[in-house]
């Protein structure tokens, strides 16, 4: 399989009762789980809940358990983590035309004719289901990207890379309260964005609390910076030339002198800008599945500038967050321009 083949993945059937009998045990849990569990409103549907520290949806709950149980990861794999809203999109189009340079001419390029998100399988989605997508005929790199926090990741994955996308928070809040309004479900009532703030400022939004998901990854780069890639969403804009040569380089294929000297990274980096990927016609019709829901692929390319947030945040609020980032950063070394 070519990697521009990615979303075709065969399924693992089903090879034993031993199999099925596992997997039931696993249903047992979960629905016990559930029950326990701590419940808080949701953006997207009614409910979130918090799993082991963080407010997940009830089917990436089972999403994580069967994750834990079943997914194999290879020493070779790449994964593009983030919280939600924070650049996901853009670095699934960099890291992917990077690493396939050689695939691919520039003026009839894979991303001409399929979505960023085409590029990834969400990991989430592929394990939503028994059996779980399999991923073995995937060649080497794979690429998967994931909002999970690193805590909730088996343990097996700390051999393989990641690449890591934060943005600032208050930007974060704002597109996700956009995002989330569009694919929210009809039967529940509009989500205003005075109760998205309130329930961001708790924590309580999908994989939050936000300074828990980004500090899991931001410690774990720290202790293993030839494994966790940590950038901003910030230093990719102001800088994404040099972000991209810190991509390649951090995944074990870096620019030639020939490479540069021909301008690859600059024709990179006009591939996967904003301006040119929302003007494709590919991003601006069709939907995006990602398990039951279904996404327009528009709604993936909204402003992309740093700073909307002062739009929609009153000082008051912008104090608020401020103030709950900085305590929780506190002592860690990260840090948010404003």
């Amino acid at each position: 399989m070519s990697i521009s083949d990615q979303s075709l993945f065969p399924q693992t059937p089903v090879e034993s009762k031993e199999h099925e009998d596992h997997y039931n045990k696993i249903c047992e849990d979960y629905n016990h789980l559930m029950e326990t569990l701590p419940k808080g409103n949701g953006w997207r549907a009614k409910h979130l809940y918090n799993y082991n520290g963080f407010w997940i949806s009830p089917k990436y709950i089972k999403a994580n358990l069967l994750l834990h149980a079943y997914f194999k990861p290879q020493p070779t794999d790449i994964f593009l983590a983030s919280f939600m809203k924070s650049g996901t999109t853009w670095l699934k189009a960099l890291i992917f035309s990077t690493l396939t340079r050689h695939l691919y001419s520039f003026s009839d390029h894979y991303l001409h004719h399929h979505g960023p998100q085409s590029t990834f399988p969400f990991l989430e989605s592929e394990c939503e289901n028994f059996p779980i997508t399999d991923f073995t005929h995937m060649s080497s790199p794979r690429l998967f990207a994931t909002h999970f926090p690193r805590t909730l990741l088996p343990e097996s994955m700390t051999s393989c890379k990641f690449v890591y996308i934060c943005r600032e928070p208050k930007d974060v809040l704002v597109s996700k309260w956009v995002f989330m309004n569009k694919i929210r479900e009809k039967d529940l009532p509009p989500f205003s964005f005075d109760e998205a703030f309130d329930l961001f400022c708790e924590g309580v939004s999908n994989y939050g609390p936000f300074w828990e998901h980004v500090l899991s990854y931001w410690r774990a780069s720290l202790e293993s910076p030839e494994k966790i890639l940590f950038l901003k969403y910030e230093e990719v804009k102001r800088q994404p030339e040099v972000v991209v040569r810190r991509l390649a380089a951090f995944m074990g294929i870096p620019f030639m002198a020939e490479e540069v000297e021909k301008g690859v990274v600059e024709n990179i980096v006009k591939l996967c800008s904003f301006e040119n990927l929302s003007n494709l016609e590919v991003n601006k019709k069709g939907v995006e599945k990602f398990g039951t829901v279904e996404v327009e692929n528009r709604e993936f390319f909204r402003k992309g500038e740093i700073g909307d947030w002062r739009n929609y945040l009153s000082d008051e609020m912008k104090q608020r967050i401020d103030g709950i980032i900085d305590e929780k950063f506190k002592g860690s070394g990260l840090i948010f321009g404003s």
